[in-house]
């Protein structure tokens, strides 16, 4: 990342150090029940340790705008002012349902790039599709028919569609999706929340997922995209707005092409380090575990700068 030398070496390391305190800030509220409580001990714990770094950081995806969140808000300055210009997108917990109700896949998640390196995502939905890497650019496209994206990808790697594993959130927009799914065969994985993890998930064979597609939040849009830069894979996203309310809110933030469809190295336009500690137990990575008076963390780092990917098991004293 050579926008942040001499910073660059240690940049993924504090990623991963912000995440993991979030991360055990939020352990305490798992199964009470209570969302709004478990989101704030990780907005505290997060904005705490990022104005601890020697940077001059930027939130451009965060908590929602200045007269919605008191802190880690769009526009907010973090960090000690000494050091690069880092663009910040984050969400302090992605699965606040999860956690509140000690479901899987709950996660903190944060991305950090060079100044101007990360899209002003307006808090709207976004229509995605990702995969991973090692397929050509245009395999698959938003403006393929979910079928096409399907036997596209199937033809790719030498499969039939029915080998074909889709990750979609489950919710009623997506019920013509599905349908368009079945006609090809293809299985459908479907998840509760956390679209960062299921897109990230196309990029682990392991997971045994090949495809994501489907609506989500755009801010999750851009921290997805910054995981899969790191490990090349594909990504485009298209905003979705509901009402004018909302087609304001993204003018505010720069976008006059409402119709636009970004590709992941718009969406992410420099190197970028990417972060993700478990809260609970899920398929990306294990949860907080406290045991005789020491706490430990499952973390994944990557990388855009090398292409690096690691899953750090941290140990320290409560």
């Amino acid at each position: 990342m050579a926008d942040t030398a001499p910073y660059a070496s240690t940049l993924a390391a504090d990623a991963a150090h912000v995440t993991e305190l979030a991360a055990i800030a939020s352990w305490e509220q798992i199964g009470r029940g209570d969302e709004q409580a478990a989101d704030q001990l990780a907005v505290d714990a997060m904005r705490t340790a990022l104005n601890r770094l020697a940077i001059d950081g930027r939130i451009v995806i965060g908590e929602g705008e200045r007269d919605e969140a008191p802190m880690l808000y769009i526009g907010e300055r973090v960090g000690t002012g000494h050091g690069p210009v880092i663009d910040i997108a984050l969400d302090p917990l992605e699965g606040t349902t999860l956690t509140a109700k000690a479901m899987a896949n709950a996660l903190t998640v944060l991305a950090m790039s060079p100044g101007g390196g990360l899209l002003h995502a307006p808090d709207t939905y976004m229509d995605k599709i990702a995969i991973g890497p090692g397929y050509a650019p245009g395999l698959v496209d938003l403006d393929m028919s979910p079928q096409e994206n399907v036997l596209a990808l199937a033809a790719a790697k030498g499969v039939k569609p029915a080998d074909i594993t889709v990750c979609i959130m489950d919710r009623p927009r997506h019920a013509a999706l599905i349908v368009a799914l079945r006609e090809v065969n293809a299985r459908i994985m479907m998840i509760s929340d956390g679209d960062v993890a299921g897109v990230i998930h196309t990029a682990e064979p392991e997971t045994g997922i090949d495809l994501y597609l489907g609506s989500g939040g755009a801010p999750e849009g851009v921290l997805a995209a910054a995981a899969l830069k790191c490990v090349g894979g594909h990504f485009q996203g298209r905003l979705l707005f509901r009402t004018d309310d909302e087609r304001r809110r993204a003018e505010r933030t720069g976008v006059t092409d409402f119709d636009r469809k970004y590709d992941l190295h718009e969406l992410v336009s420099k190197d970028a380090v990417f972060a993700a500690t478990g809260v609970t137990k899920g398929a990306l990575l294990d949860g907080v575990r406290i045991s005789n008076g020491f706490v430990t963390t499952h973390t994944l780092v990557m990388d855009s700068s090398d292409r690096s990917v690691r899953r750090i098991r941290t140990t320290r004293p409560v």
